[in-house]
């Protein structure tokens, strides 16, 4: 068998595969039948692609999952064996060489390139991440076919309209790209703390959870030249390579999420800045029926005895965290500091699926993928899936009733490599047959596979030549073949000539269908309230099987039900969206439209503090910034400094910026 490849070394050419061929191809080889249904047919990457006109690749696939990486010499090999789907493009990638290893590069930079005096008619082009920009400058003069005399530049079309002159040509596309900090960097409180140099009095060289004051240094300088008011733009390579140093996850030119950088920064600004040298034991208790207010000041006291630094002093609050065993009603009550809200997304209860065609069965390449069974959860069913659902005899359930047979329809096609015998290939849309296990003739089996195939047949005129003529193949035409039938896997193929299936086929009936007046109701989607997302965040839920809790009581491991509640905000909240849904089977993104307030966001129902201990504390928040469509940034309003009285001027560029009341996640 020929195997899949590694990563290989760089400069190496890797073709993306789309995983439901590949396996349909593993079990063609393996079954050892060159006439097995699992013939895999022409190399079908379409679903990979966004749509099947521009050929954009889908948005965080997910490798073994929705695609396998062959080698150069393997792709080769199979498109000579198979054939590659018409107007399909192979998906080629290079491996790239990162500081500690090498990866393929997936999903390429992709930049608008146009002319200084043209700039509605740009031109697309994809880069490597370990591209320099002398190759952006070298491929935008192929492009507009510049003279080797004409003298060029490069600039950057900045958001506001501006350009600046990209002057490092050797500067990688990735140093462009990071821009986590910009968010941090757009919070008063944090930057004016850096730009004063009080980090100066405050860095922990001892910590050892820290990393020797070198993160927060990075990011002090990092800030003063952002807010110096002396560059347009500003490359953070210095910064990269820092915080690379300490998160090898960091290294490379790959795609990292957003909030996983801003996690590892909050956290290493955290230890290099905490004014605890050394940190004492501290026991948790369980609030054993004290009062919560208590229970919260002494958490609070305790968090503050280990970890006190700028990080604590703005982006610190505390929640209420309520356990409930279900088997002796035990609760268990503890107060956690939290540095950013993790919010879930509502995930709606109802979907619409398209159903094409009452067995439901999962069809990939005019063959079935899987048939599922009546007590199969609907989670397993992916948005990408093509379901077909399929009305058969009752009975199913009863033994020794009907069964039910997978009949393929297949082309004959002329031999391959001199053999002797002739190759078929699957084509139009697979059938199921219930049949009667006892006492079926060969005779019923083919008056059944008539029935079922007599609406994409077309039957020539009464009284013509040709329906004399075929009237002696006719057994040959529709002849069923038990290939394959086992206990294991029983299909029926139908194989069809090639001049038989152009002159009696009749694929426009085949592929037609009614068009059931629901689908004339588009649903629209809704967007999701933020307010939405933080209700969920507080809702009770019961623990997973995978994550149970050990009762004191019961002194036994129980699926409790847990609920959070806010009990006190920080000055600046950072509301991190969850864009993935997981399942045992697959994770799903959302790609639900949030709707956020830029202004007035009232926390007010949500804090469980009495409100006599709050009564001078608001609770209303404005954005400051956003990062990647699902980190918000909200400062409260009474910390927010009036207009034209900001100690600095803006940065350049600072990304975080948001003009709109929704956003996509994204």
């Amino acid at each position: 068998m020929v195997g899949v490849g590694g990563w290989g070394r760089a400069g190496q050419i890797r073709y993306l595969l789309e995983n439901h061929w590949y396996q349909q191809w593993k079990e063609y080889v393996e079954s050892g039948d060159q006439n097995s249904s699992s013939f895999p047919g022409h190399i079908n990457n379409s679903e990979l692609f966004e749509d099947l006109e521009s050929f954009r690749l889908k948005e965080r696939l997910v490798e073994s999952e929705e695609y396998v990486l062959v080698p150069e010499d393997v792709w080769n090999k199979l498109v000579s064996w198979y054939g590659l789907e018409h107007d399909q493009p192979p998906i080629e990638r290079k491996v790239v060489e990162l500081p500690s290893t090498q990866k393929v590069e997936v999903y390429p930079v992709e930049l608008y390139l146009c002319q200084h005096d043209d700039l509605d008619s740009p031109v697309t082009a994809q880069f490597s991440r370990v591209d320099t920009i002398d190759a952006v400058l070298q491929e935008a003069r192929r492009q507009f076919e510049v003279p080797p005399e004409d003298e060029t530049r490069l600039w950057v079309k900045n958001s506001d309209g501006s350009c600046e002159r990209l002057r490092n040509i050797h500067m990688t596309v990735l140093d462009a790209c990071l821009s986590t900090g910009q968010c941090l960097s757009n919070v008063p409180p944090l930057t004016e703390y850096f730009l004063n140099n009080h980090y100066l009095g405050e860095l922990n060289f001892s910590n050892p959870l820290g990393m020797k004051g070198e993160i927060a240094e990075a990011y002090a300088d990092l800030v003063k030249q952002a807010w110096s008011g002396h560059h347009r733009a500003i490359v953070p390579r210095m910064f990269k390579t820092k915080v690379g140093h300490f998160a090898s996850q960091f290294l490379g030119y790959q795609q990292h999420d957003a909030q996983e950088l801003l996690s590892f920064l909050l956290d290493g600004l955290h230890e290099d800045l905490n004014r605890v040298k050394r940190k004492e034991y501290v026991e948790l208790r369980d609030a054993a029926g004290r009062p919560d207010e208590e229970v919260a000041e002494e958490a609070w006291r305790n968090h503050k005895r280990r970890n006190d630094s700028v990080i604590v002093d703005i982006f610190h609050g505390l929640f209420k965290s309520t356990l409930v065993c279900p088997a002796c009603g035990k609760v268990s009550v503890t107060f956690d500091p939290f540095c950013y809200l993790s919010v879930p997304l509502p995930v709606s209860q109802e979907r619409a699926m398209e159903l094409f065609f009452m067995m439901v069965a999962d069809v990939f390449s005019h063959r079935f993928y899987k048939l599922y069974q009546a007590d199969e959860a609907l989670s397993c069913i992916l948005d990408r899936d093509d379901i077909f659902v399929y009305e058969v005899a009752g009975g199913l359930a009863e033994p020794g009733g009907a069964l039910v047979l997978p009949v393929y329809l297949r082309e004959r096609a002329p031999p391959r490599d001199g053999d002797p015998g002739y190759g078929v290939v699957l084509f139009g849309h697979p059938l199921l047959v219930s049949v009667p296990r006892a006492q079926l003739s060969w005779d019923a089996l083919y008056g059944l596979l008539l029935e079922r195939l007599s609406r994409y047949v077309r039957r020539p005129e009464s009284g013509s030549e040709e329906e004399e003529e075929e009237e002696s193949e006719e057994e040959d035409l529709y002849g069923p073949q038990a290939n394959g039938l086992s206990e294991a896997q029983p299909y029926i193929a139908i194989d069809w000539d090639s001049d038989m299936k152009k002159r009696y086929y009749d694929e426009e009936e085949a592929e037609g269908y009614v068009k059931h007046e629901c689908l004339g109701h588009v649903q629209r989607r809704q967007p999701v309230k933020l307010r939405e997302c933080v209700e969920l965040f507080t809702t009770v839920e019961t623990l997973e099987e995978e994550n149970p809790w050990y009762c004191p009581a019961c002194k036994r491991h129980q699926l409790a039900t847990k609920k959070l509640d806010l009990w006190a905000l920080p000055e600046v909240l950072i509301i991190h969206l969850k864009r993935f849904s997981y399942t045992r089977l697959a994770r799903e993104k959302l790609d639900a439209l949030v709707e956020f307030p830029l202004r007035d966001l009232d926390f007010s129902d949500f804090i469980i503090k009495p409100r006599a201990d709050v009564a001078a504390a608001p609770h209303k928040y404005d954005l400051i910034a956003s990062k990647a469509a699902y980190v918000l940034f909200y400062q409260r309003q009474d910390r927010i400094r009036p207009p034209g009285t900001a100690p600095c001027p803006r940065p350049p560029d600072a990304g975080g910026g948001c003009c709109s009341d929704s956003m996509e996640v994204d």
